[in-house]
């Protein structure tokens, strides 16, 4: 099994040009981003991700944003998330990764949502994965669980550091067994979060190695079950972003670190580990430059 890694263009906000440059400089495979609304900006980045030979993933949000429209109806994110498939086949994407639903619906709500949500993605031949987001139905292990004794065919993008806020814990009891959601994991969004926020300072950082050494382990304990699955390529997007997970300094707003080089750290520590896990996997394109 190949790992490849993916760069997030979360907050962003230079040229995609120049994204690609520095991608490829420090040894990523492609880019995971937003689908854009606008047909116009959709058509120059189809262009772009053709004309540069890129692999690309593409985010979609039903109802809205990251946080949906709190009066969407169940009926009303589907009818979206149609529009925005649609959408999507026109840059032909590796895959879809799908912020979907709403935290504050009903266990019946969601189970309606997710078996309808299947539907659809079936009617547009795209491979969609459900991520772990707060906010959204996913929002913690343990509904997720339950959408999964009820509806076995879901797949997942797994961000857990997600989890571990909502559950204010990292969760490594024996009682926390996700071993069903594991074996559903399409997709690894690597970002390191702790009992207390969705990211840390620094994934590096002394303070943080337990915090780190679960979420290793969590990927892992996936990739161990993709290549039981008979996965010949899993993907990986480091993914430490801005919009209030980026801690700033009081007073001053001075960011603790560069959001770019916390990625490229994860990166290249994330593809030393998988080398590691997985010995024999070619090293060809395997270098993560700091």
């Amino acid at each position: 099994m190949k790992l490849e890694i993916f760069r997030t263009l979360w907050g962003y906000t230079a040229s995609k040009a120049q994204a690609l440059e520095e991608l490829r400089e420090a040894g990523f495979d492609g880019l995971e981003a937003r689908l854009p609304l606008a047909a116009s900006e959709r058509a120059e980045f189809a262009a772009f991700l053709r004309t540069n030979d890129v692999g690309y993933i593409s985010t979609v949000f039903t109802a809205y944003d990251v946080l949906p429209e709190q009066s969407a109806t169940v009926d009303e994110h589907l009818i979206d998330l149609d529009k925005k498939l649609g959408w999507a086949s026109e840059l032909t994407p590796r895959f879809v990764n799908l912020l979907a639903g709403n935290d504050r619906w009903a266990l019946a709500q969601q189970v309606d949502f997710f078996g309808r949500a299947m539907d659809v993605a079936r009617k547009h031949g795209q491979i969609c994965t459900f991520e772990t987001h707060r906010a959204r139905s996913l929002f913690n292990p343990w509904v997720t669980l339950e959408l999964i004794r009820q509806l076995p065919d879901l797949r997942f993008t797994s961000d857990i550091s997600h989890w571990i806020v909502t559950c204010e814990r990292l969760l490594d009891d024996p009682e926390d067994d996700l071993s069903a959601f594991v074996e559903r994991v399409h997709h690894i969004q690597a970002r390191v979060g702790y009992d207390q926020g969705p990211q840390v300072p620094h994934p590096a950082a002394p303070e943080y190695a337990k915090a780190l050494a679960f979420h290793q382990q969590h990927w892992e304990a996936i990739w161990r079950s993709q290549q039981a699955r008979g996965y010949q390529v899993t993907t990986l997007t480091p993914e430490f972003g801005a919009d209030g997970y980026l801690h700033h300094l009081p007073f001053t707003n001075v960011p603790v670190a560069d959001l770019w080089s916390l990625n490229v750290w994860m990166a290249k520590t994330q593809r030393e580990h998988f080398q590691r896990f997985n010995p024999t996997t070619s090293r060809e394109g395997a270098s993560c430059h700091a």
